[in-house]
């Protein structure tokens, strides 16, 4: 496989994972709205167009599209955009594939752990846990519906749930040290599953380049952090002020709404799955991966 398409590409993922191939000698391209910069073929979901010589020259896909769930407040048009992003753009996949001749044969999608439901409490989940009966919950199961229906045209397809993505220059980590003094969030006791991005991306690399690789897989750390954990660790590597009281949930209702839900909660998820198909992670403990981080 030398010709490897990605959609969302110019994201902090994306772009992680563009580097990590091109450093291998992949051929990379992305599926975007705008032709400048990158190589890439041209597609607008919304409007259901997509360039049909992107599928035909791509031997594989790697899919990351879809509105940020966490940017803005969720309104019910950013519910509706926050799903659709994710499924329409898969099923816009899915037509254009279907049509092309030398199709690609290997379909990798981002999922979330958002699939096993805001709270899953202290119990380690894993692959075959129930999906939770929430917002995101349904997103997700919507998202992975669409993405497997790939292996109806005999494409290897696998699926990598996604937790809390560690980097310095944006993500969960921004955010949570954006204020001037780092606090936890509520109780501060509620599991994350975290992942430094280099990690992932190299298992989105390790799920192109294992041929065996189907179905879905946990993209999380071996070692999950509470919330109080990962925010006094962050502050100390970053060199910020950390207050232990948490900011009230009450309080994160009012400014959050709904969305409150996904900071308040949290999941402790099992990376046994994919650590057993052969993915050695570099960064297991959450200490070793802020200071990489924040004092590469």
């Amino acid at each position: 496989m030398d010709h490897i398409l990605i959609t969302g590409g110019s994201g902090l993922v994306g772009q992680q994972i563009t580097r990590l191939l091109e450093k291998k000698g992949y051929q990379v391209a992305w599926l975007s709205r705008s032709a400048q910069g990158q190589k890439n073929f041209l597609w607008d979901v919304e409007k259901g167009k997509i360039d049909p010589e992107a599928l035909e020259w791509a031997d594989a896909v790697i899919h990351l599209a879809g509105a940020g769930v966490a940017e803005k407040r969720w309104t019910p048009e950013r519910k509706k955009l926050i799903l659709e992003s994710r499924t329409q753009s898969t099923k816009l996949l899915y037509s254009a594939i279907e049509k092309a001749v030398n199709k690609p044969s290997t379909f990798i999608s981002a999922s979330a752990v958002g699939y096993y439901g805001f709270n899953t409490g202290t119990k380690l989940v894993d692959e075959n846990s129930p999906a939770g009966d929430d917002f995101l919950a349904q997103v997700v199961i919507a998202w992975e519906n669409e993405a497997k229906k790939m292996e109806a045209l005999h494409l290897r397809t696998v699926l990598l749930r996604i937790g809390i993505v560690l980097d310095a220059d944006g993500g969960a980590l921004g955010e949570m040290l954006k204020p001037p003094v780092a606090a936890p969030l509520g109780s501060g006791d509620q599991w994350m599953s975290w992942i430094h991005i280099e990690d992932l991306a190299r298992m989105f690399v390790f799920a192109l380049e294992k041929t065996t690789l189907q179905g879905v897989y946990n993209a999380v750390g071996p070692n999950p952090a509470t919330n109080q954990q990962l925010t006094q660790e962050a502050a100390s590597a970053k060199g910020k002020p950390y207050l232990g009281i948490g900011v009230p949930g009450f309080a994160l209702k009012l400014v959050l709404g709904e969305m409150a839900a996904m900071v308040l909660g949290g999941n402790r998820v099992s990376s046994q799955k994919i650590q057993k198909a052969g993915f050695q992670f570099e960064f297991f403990e959450l200490s070793a991966a802020l200071r990489d981080i924040f004092h590469r």
